[in-house]
């Protein structure tokens, strides 16, 4: 999902994606950042209508962390999820759709001791309230809470019955915040749907310079709603990276900051003050390194976001 070129050709004018990639695996290994690093405050968007804020980088677990089984897998995840915990990560979103992955996040959590640190996100995807139920009340044992921070229904399915629970379940405590989720332009009619008719806490919705159709209404309208936005396929599932795949970063990236593809593809989705996190997933910690550096530093502006729109458009 996250596989990640180096081009041979990369701009002097900038690191290139094995300079990054370099100082990630220091990262890695010893948990320092490059010299100057800590002169750039990470990013963090808040909550809109709480005190709250969350870092703008968070970490997404499909295919990534389902690894139950895995010894070798279920390392690497391990060694991502203390990285990012140890540099200020904190959105971990899972779902019950992902295979192990909810109870391989619990499992880790509890070994890194990281229990108050993450902000656990899963999601409810089944039909009818008790197997809806049932569902989330599994979904709080694999990830080992007594309660979530967030459970968003997956794909809007049966959105209406799940978000009534889930609205029961917030009152008694069991989640601090509901929302719904969908990977495809074709479900924004009912997205929007949705956002107008609920009372949403989160919307999470596909947005890419690849797929940048959340533009036109669903961010607008989550600024106007009140609702934060958790953005998914940052990469497109890896189709970004095919596409700049031997094209060398442009030196006017360096302008705001991008170090690398992955960094200019996470910037322009910050780009937009509306993003409250963006989830890319890994289970490598070179590119969990690479991924979190786009949440510090200058952000593009529009007239930039859209000199960038038109670079990938010619590839």
């Amino acid at each position: 999902m996250n596989a990640k070129p180096d081009p041979s050709n990369a701009n002097p004018a900038n690191p290139s994606r094995r300079e990054v990639l370099r100082l990630g695996a220091g990262l890695a290994a010893g948990l320092t950042l490059p010299q100057g690093a800590a002169a750039a405050p990470r990013l963090e968007r808040p909550i809109p209508g709480t005190g709250e804020t969350l870092p703008a980088i968070g970490l997404g677990t499909w295919q990534s962390f389902d690894v139950a089984g895995n010894a070798t897998g279920t390392a690497d995840a391990r060694e991502v999820l203390r990285l990012f915990a140890a540099g200020g990560g904190r959105v971990v979103d899972s779902s019950p759709m992902y295979g192990s992955a909810e109870s391989v996040v619990g499992e880790l959590s509890a070994e890194l001791g990281l229990a108050g640190r993450l902000f656990l996100a899963t999601k409810v995807w089944t039909r009818g309230r008790e197997a809806g139920i049932a569902q989330m009340e599994e979904s709080l044992r694999r990830m080992r809470a007594a309660r979530l921070d967030l459970i968003q229904v997956h794909n809007l399915v049966d959105a209406e019955t799940h978000l009534k629970t889930l609205r029961e379940w917030q009152d008694r405590g069991r989640v601090r915040y509901l929302g719904i989720t969908h990977y495809h332009r074709g479900a924004h009619a009912e997205m929007e749907r949705l956002m107008r008719a609920e009372k949403l806490g989160f919307v999470q919705v596909n947005y890419s310079l690849a797929e940048p159709e959340a533009d036109e209404r669903l961010l607008p309208l989550a600024a106007e709603r009140g609702i934060a936005v958790i953005v998914n396929r940052p990469f497109a599932e890896g189709a970004l990276f095919e596409r700049v795949r031997g094209r060398a970063l442009p030196a006017w990236a360096a302008e705001f900051g991008a170090a690398s593809w992955a960094q200019f593809f996470l910037k322009w989705i910050l780009g937009r003050p509306e993003v409250t996190v963006a989830i890319p997933a890994t289970r490598k910690p070179k590119h969990l390194a690479d991924n979190l550096a786009a949440g510090s530093g200058p952000l593009p502006d529009a007239a930039t976001r859209k000199r960038m729109l038109d670079l990938l458009r010619e590839f």
